[in-house]
């Protein structure tokens, strides 16, 4: 059996200038949004290799409502739907399941909060944070950028066993910084199913781009879930599923049946909800697949795509209302941006992301073989919780 490897690291950055739920599961909530913001951005990059990770985007934003008031909560609890201490402690229970030490796959998530030791914070946010999201406060001076942005990045290399080697830049950090808050998660797991490296070999792949690649192709004969479905707009799609050994994870593979219909026209429908609809139109099915080895690095700016979701005050100096957190000052979100990597090969998937915010003060049917031939979707999945730990497209390995 092979091993996977995901990663996911978030971080927070708060800075200072002088002068409604029911039959969905708390973490769907979170993973919708991160799917959303996925879709408006890979409509603006059709061509290019994404990897995001809706988890870590809902666990940042989830840190910062934590903090927020006015407005500015009102908006965060509209995108992630949920705004009352009794989800946040199904949250915690969330956690425990990705976490538990009894699973066969290992996931481990770690959060650090960073702060000059003067900086007044209000206690019942860093009670909250520590409570629902297992924060640990640390102290960093923000007067020399260079030493405060190595010291993050040791720890968020640490956390992310290297994965994450580089999260913030000094030019990020200044004396305007007050607060810094990283969320690691970190996965590793089995393939129930191995690729045998003897069994990888070159293949043309059918880029985005239009062109034709030769790129490395495992293959195995085996077991899967399989399935096709329909988009509302009549795109018909293959769906593989392919499941690490724990049995609680699973990465799908979405593949759409023309080579000449482009992931735009899938990206925009995909939720929880369509996930869970997967599972009565796919059958297990012995299949003789091939999937290419892959390795994909994407940085994010999430500023316009929460802008678009309706999340605007606490990117604006006057409007943003994070009080909970401070009141020495007022604060605002001067950045958001998700760093993510993953990589794919016969052993499994490593992957991992790592988000910043930073806060300032204002101033079918088929026939075997299955060849992933084309650009296509992959989803990490949680399937106990429903959590979407990651979700790419690949329009060239």
């Amino acid at each position: 059996m092979g091993k996977v490897g995901t990663l996911i690291l978030l971080g927070v950055f708060l800075k200072s200038v002088h002068c409604q739920w029911k039959n969905t599961q708390v973490s769907e909530f979170g993973s919708d949004l991160g799917m959303k913001i996925f879709n408006h951005v890979a409509q603006s990059k059709p061509t290019e290799n994404i990897i995001m990770s809706p988890n870590g985007i809902a666990s940042v934003l989830g840190m910062l409502q934590l903090g927020a008031g006015g407005r500015t909560r009102q908006q965060l609890n509209n995108v992630l739907k949920y705004n009352s201490y009794g989800i946040y402690r199904k949250l915690k229970r969330i956690h425990k399941s990705l976490t538990e030490s009894r699973n066969q796959d290992i996931v481990t998530i770690a959060n650090g909060i960073f702060a000059p030791s003067d900086f007044a914070m209000e206690q019942p946010f860093i009670r909250k944070t520590k409570d629902v999201y297992q924060a640990v406060l640390r102290s960093l001076s923000f007067e020399n950028p260079v030493e405060a942005a190595t010291a993050i990045n040791q720890w968020t290399n640490n956390q992310t066993r290297g994965m994450i080697t580089n999260l913030v830049s000094p030019e990020t950090l200044g004396e305007a910084t007050r607060l810094v808050v990283v969320n690691a998660i970190f996965f590793k797991g089995l393939w129930k199913s191995r690729f045998l490296p003897e069994n990888t070999r070159n293949r043309d792949f059918y880029a985005a781009d239009g062109n034709v690649y030769q790129v490395p192709m495992m293959s195995q004969k085996s077991t899967f879930n399989f399935g096709m479905t329909l988009t509302p707009t009549n795109v018909k799609y293959y769906i593989l599923e392919l499941p690490y050994h724990g049995g609680t994870l699973s990465m799908f593979v979405v593949v759409p049946e023309d080579l000449n219909i482009q992931l735009s026209a899938i990206t925009p429908y995909l939720n929880i909800q369509v996930i869970n609809s997967w599972k009565s139109v796919m059958k297990e099915k012995k299949l003789d697949i091939a999937l290419p080895k892959f390795t994909a690095e994407a940085e994010t700016n999430l500023e316009r795509p929460l802008s678009i979701l309706g999340i605007t005050d606490m990117f604006d100096e006057i409007k943003a209302n994070f009080g909970k957190i401070s009141r020495s000052g007022q604060l605002y979100v001067s950045q958001i941006l998700q760093k993510a990597k993953i990589e794919v090969n016969e052993d499994g998937t490593r992957a991992s992301a790592a988000t910043a915010a930073v806060i300032m003060l204002k101033s079918f049917r088929i026939t075997p073989p299955f060849v992933v031939n084309r650009s296509f979707l992959y989803i990490l999945h949680h399937n106990p919780t429903g959590t979407v730990l990651f979700i790419g497209q690949v329009s060239k390995p």
